[in-house]
Order: C-alpha cells, then sequence, then structure tokens
C-alpha cells in the first residue's frame, strides 16, 4: 500500500457502546437526564435488556438479558422504554450533522443510530503542506481554507490519544523521538509521510471528540487509520470516552531487516474472523467449519464459545489458505463471485471501500415488528395498520422539508385549529418531497415447526413481496391515519400480503416489516438535489422576471398618457417615450403617422426614414441611423 494514496478515515461511535451500538440509546436518556449517568440504567424493548449504560454493566447486566433477570441482580436498576426508535433516530442525525459540517466534501457516512465514517484526508493533506517543521510543537490545524482564523493549536511531534501498539509514554502519547520502532523505514518528519498524517489526524480527532462533548452532551470513541476496516476495529481497543491511532508500518515491504512485522498483521492476528466487518454470520460459520473440520456449536444470535473461535491468524496460518481456497469453501450457497477473495482482503487488512458522500435521503425506511404468532387475517390487518402509520410519519420526517415558496405564505386552507371569527389565522407551512420511493415492499417471518424435542429452532429468513409504490401517499391533504388505513386495505393486504400467504388462515407468523425503497430525488436548490424543481420555477417565474418585463399596453390614438388607477403608474405608448426621437432633419417629423390596430392588440408608430424612405417603428429609429452612418 502507497503511503501516498491511503487515505484517513476515523470511525465515530457516539458513545457508551461497547460494541458499536451497545450504550447509544442508554445516552440519550442520559443526555435528557444527567442524573442518570450515576445511576445503573437499562433500556427495554419487549421483555429483553437492548442496552445498559456502564454503572449497570459494573454490576452484572448485559444486552439481551432478560428484564426479569436484570431486576433481580440489580434491584434498583432503572428501566426506560426503548420501543420507540423516534428520539433515538433524532439523536442520531443531530449528531451526525454536527460532525459532517466540519468535514471537507460532505464524506460522512452513516452507519446505524451510532456510528458515522469520516474521510478527512482532504483535510489532513491541506494541513500537511501548512506545517512549519522548524516549530513543530505549535503547528495551527486550519478547518476553514477561506478562513485561516478557523482551527486549533497543536503539538505535530506527538500522536495525541493512545496508540497501537501502546507506548511507553506515561501520559499515553506517541512522541517521535522515543518510539522509533513505529516509523522504521521512514522519518517521522518527513513532509507527507504516513506517520505525520496520523499525528495531524489523531489531533483532528480529539479536538472533535471534545467539541462533540462540550457542545451536544455526548462522548465518542474514536479509530484513526486509513480505511473503514482499520479504523472500526482499532477504535475498539480503548473505550469509552476515548480514542486508538494504528500506528506504521502498515505494510512489511518497508521494513529493512524483513523481520518487522506489519502492525496491521499484529492488530487482526487475534480477532476472530466474525468480528472483522464485512464478513457476516453465515460466511463466517461456512469458514469455520472447514477450518475447525466439523460444524461450530454456536448459534446466531448466541456469544461465541471458545472452542468455535478461528482467528485471522489462525486462518492464514491454514494449510493452503489463500483466496482461491476461500473461493472454493464459499462456492454455492448465494455468494456472488469473487467473496473469497474479498474476504482474504478483509483479513489482512486491505479495505478499499470509500467512505461514501452524505446522502440528504436515505436509501430507504423500514418499519417492523414482532410477535408470538399471528394467524388470521383480521389480526394481521390489525398490526399493519400501526406499522404504516409510525412509516408514513418516518417517510415526512425523513423525505420532506420546508417549501420555501413565497406563494406559500398565502396557505391558509387545512387548518388543524379552529379559527374564532374575526381571526387571521397564521399560515401553515407548506412541505415538499426531498424524494419520492418507487417500490413499496412487505416482509414476513414464519414460526418453525417443534423439533421432535418440543424446542423450536429460529427462524432467520423473511419472504418479501413488492408493489409500485402508490401515489396517494404523497397527499398532505389527507391525514396519516387515513393514508396508513387506506395504504393496509387497499395496497398491502390484497397486493402484498395475500399473495405471500394465500391461505385464510394458520401462517404463525411472527414479524412484519413494510418497507419503503428505489428512492427517487425530486429537484430541487439544494446542494445534492436532482435537478431543479421545474413546478416551482414556473410558480415563481411572474416574481423573478418582474424586474425586466417591458409592458406593451393598449392605449388609444389620444391617450398618450394614461395614469392607472390601480397602480398611480402612467401608461407608455410602446415601450418608453420616445417624443421628438422620430424627426427628420427639416424638423417636421415626416410621416409621422399612428395607426391604431382594429383588433385592439398593438400600436404601431412609424417614421419614415430620410435617407432611404423605410418606415422605421420609433424602437429602431437609432439603430437604422447608425447603419446609414457607417461607410459602405
Amino acid at each position: 500500500m502507497s503511503d501516498e494514496l491511503e487515505p484517513i478515515a476515523g470511525l465515530w461511535h457516539s458513545f457508551f457502546g461497547g460494541r458499536d451500538y451497545d450504550c447509544f440509546y442508554a445516552s440519550v436518556f442520559e443526555a435528557e437526564n444527567p442524573a442518570l449517568k450515576s445511576l445503573p440504567l437499562a433500556v427495554q424493548q419487549k421483555q429483553i435488556v437492548v442496552t445498559c449504560n456502564y454503572e449497570a454493566r459494573r454490576r452484572g447486566l448485559r444486552k439481551l438479558q432478560l428484564i426479569k433477570q436484570a431486576r433481580k441482580l440489580c434491584p434498583d436498576v432503572v428501566v426506560m422504554l426503548g420501543e420507540d426508535l423516534t428520539k433515538f433516530r433524532d439523536a442520531s442525525k443531530c449528531l451526525y450533522a454536527f460532525l459532517k459540517g466540519f468535514i471537507w466534501g460532505n464524506r460522512a457516512e452513516r452507519l446505524g443510530f451510532d456510528e458515522v465514517f469520516l474521510d478527512v484526508t482532504s483535510m489532513i493533506d491541506y494541513n500537511v503542506e501548512l506545517l512549519n517543521y522548524n516549530d513543530l510543537p505549535n503547528s495551527f490545524f486550519q478547518l476553514d481554507k477561506s478562513d485561516p482564523t478557523v482551527g486549533f493549536v497543536y503539538d505535530a511531534t506527538t500522536i495525541c490519544g493512545p496508540t497501537y501498539p501502546p507506548t511507553l509514554i506515561p501520559n499515553g502519547s506517541a512522541s517521535c523521538e522515543t518510539s522509533p520502532e513505529s516509523h522504521i523505514g521512514t522519518s517521522a518528519f518527513e513532509p507527507g509521510s504516513l506517520y505525520m498524517r496520523l499525528i495531524i489526524g489523531s489531533h483532528l480527532a480529539y479536538y472533535l471528540r471534545r467539541l462533540l462533548e462540550e457542545s451536544k452532551g455526548y462522548t465518542s470513541t474514536v479509530g484513526i487509520s486509513t480505511s473503514k476496516l482499520l479504523s472500526k476495529l482499532v477504535g475498539n481497543v480503548h473505550k469509552p470516552r476515548s480514542q486508538t491511532t494504528l500506528l506504521p508500518p502498515y505494510d512489511v515491504e518497508h521494513n529493512d531487516d524483513g523481520r518487522q512485522e506489519s502492525n496491521v498483521i499484529r492488530f487482526l492476528g487475534p480477532h476472530d474472523i466474525g468480528r472483522i466487518p464485512g464478513i457476516g454470520f453465515k460466511t463466517a460459520q461456512r469458514i469455520r467449519s472447514h477450518a475447525l473440520g466439523r460444524e461450530q456449536e454456536t448459534g446466531v444470535y448466541e456469544e461465541l464459545v471458545a472452542s468455535d473461535t478461528v482467528t485471522t491468524h489462525d486462518l492464514r496460518s491454514f494449510p493452503g489458505m489463500g483466496p482461491v481456497l476461500l473461493d472454493n469453501i464459499l462456492c454455492g450457497g448465494g455468494w456472488p463471485k469473487g467473496t473469497g477473495t474479498k474476504v482474504w482482503g478483509l483479513i489482512n487488512g486491505i479495505d478499499p471501500t470509500p467512505v461514501a458522500d452524505a446522502r440528504a435521503v436515505p436509501t430507504q425506511i423500514s418499519i417492523e415488528d414482532s410477535y408470538a404468532q399471528l394467524e388470521r387475517l383480521e389480526d394481521v390487518t390489525k398490526e399493519l395498520i400501526p406499522i404504516a402509520r409510525n412509516l408514513l410519519r418516518r417517510m415526512r420526517v425523513d423525505l420532506t422539508a420546508d417549501d420555501n415558496d413565497d406563494d406559500s405564505d398565502n396557505d391558509y386552507g387545512n387548518q388543524d385549529t379552529h379559527i374564532s371569527q374575526g381571526e387571521r389565522p397564521s399560515p401553515r407551512k407548506k412541505k415538499r418531497w426531498l424524494a419520492h420511493p418507487r417500490t413499496l415492499r412487505l416482509s414476513t417471518r414464519l414460526l418453525l415447526p417443534p423439533n421432535p424435542d418440543g424446542i423450536r429452532n429460529f427462524n432467520s429468513s423473511r419472504t418479501s413481496r413488492s408493489c409500485p409504490m402508490p401515489v396517494f401517499i404523497f397527499s398532505f391533504n389527507e391525514d396519516i391515519p387515513a393514508l396508513a388505513d387506506r395504504l393496509v386495505h387497499q395496497t398491502i393486504v390484497p397486493q402484498l400480503f395475500r399473495k405471500l400467504h394465500p391461505e385464510n388462515s394458520g401462517w404463525k407468523i411472527n414479524l412484519l416489516n413494510i418497507a419503503v425503497t428505489n428512492m427517487v430525488e425530486s429537484g430541487g436548490s439544494e446542494r445534492g438535489s436532482s435537478g431543479r424543481d421545474i413546478g416551482k420555477m414556473f410558480r415563481n417565474q411572474e416574481r423573478v422576471l418582474s424586474q425586466w418585463r417591458v409592458e406593451d399596453r393598449d392605449v388609444g390614438p389620444d391617450s398618450d398618457n394614461v395614469i392607472d388607477g390601480d397602480t398611480g403608474l402612467r401608461s407608455i405608448d410602446v415601450v418608453e417615450d420616445m417624443e421628438g426621437e422620430g424627426e427628420d432633419e427639416d424638423g417636421d417629423g415626416g410621416d409621422d403617422e399612428g395607426t391604431w390596430d382594429s383588433d385592439g392588440d398593438t400600436l404601431t408608430e412609424c417614421n419614415a426614414c430620410a435617407v432611404c424612405g423605410v418606415r422605421i417603428p420609433y424602437f429602431a429609429v437609432k439603430a437604422h441611423e447608425l447603419y446609414h452612418s457607417l461607410p459602405d
């Protein structure tokens, strides 16, 4: 890998996550009520603990634990209901927007509620050029290209925060002078070196972490490296409220003695293959079965037992292991061609996936709920309606924006509140769609029949059916409950559910999911909009073009100057008052004739040219005279 071409990527975990998503829900409640930070806090969905804060974990609580067990282990635990995701979604979007505001080029990618990848390559490259190598301890990071005063001071001789491999510096920082082994084969102070860029990246990470905590009240954990894969994993080394930088060398080819192991290989070695981002449960299960020579014992939602662990070091050391063998192992089973080659790259720390540009709208929106079992159509229909309502609410939050069209100022229709007689209602802000989903999808999951021993296996597979999105759901004239009822009874049940389950009853459904996908962004004036909103352009053209409009009013032959009673302005015959400009050299005005069009549409006044005799309209006299004045 070339140091000069490697982008610096940072993975941001909105805090309280022992594992990426663990504690984000709890952090939202703690941000609302800081007194909860010192108490054991658990967030409940259904009858289980979906996450808990670190105080609760210290007392033995864990995620996916039954609420009954959690209360028994910790009687004073504070349990908050977290089934409504609205506040968590809003908090996630707020933090994402805050971080994205600092990143050049909108190179920010949100993953779930609590993870954000930030590609700060351009920011690092720009600030490397600003370094004064004669005064590195007093360097300045410029956050805005157009304003050199916006930024912060930092010490460019040390990495900020903990590192991997760990250093011996008491404060946890990595000093260039005292860590020569971390940059073998290159000078740490060489302009543009990977080590120097990581130093700058670590200080930017600390600055944004501190600003996020001071401004929003959320702490965070950050990993700093050159790819999404490495930054995600190295961020897990020091948690919570910390950051970790993966030190060079990243490539053993940079070493002279040939014995120095790449820090990437050294770091990834103890990780189980299932913990590598991009390697899913079924892929890891197939690879483990081949490496262990048996089927693994751990289930899909169970914690991996030690006997089933296969680390990346184990896999790289397996006889004959490589991309070809992995392709053979993963041949069939629904994996696309080349999956083995991709997996081989991931376990060696190679991840070329770029950080996606920030999106104005999500790629899809889905709402689901699980049940003990649904066996009758009436029960299914009853449960689909609240899901459809929540979906439509989400669509209006994520896919609409205020319409700043000036015409909307006079829209007083469809007022929800009672207006007393004589009161002028306050205008309701009009909305417009940022994107229109083209596809509506329904997914269901069935309970599997029980085994002979009476135990029912978990069914992870779903069946889905899609149809075109009905147009009526984009109407703002109907309220959400009415639209949801129409959507369920007119589209979802007859067109989707009945085709998925043609039987009248007895399905044993334990999950329902409604999703809208295939987003098509609408035109608009915002950055990232797909084209222009032509409807809005037509509505605004009268106002926009008014300052350049030339009016041609119908005025009778004897009405040279008529006062408009409405505007108080003087109507001009043609374009402007050109009295006297049509006189010939003798001053008699020539054939000054005015012809009134019998249709009453136009008024044409012309003069005969004194040179050629052609009748010329007033507005062309000057141009015609200029024509005669030009040399032949």
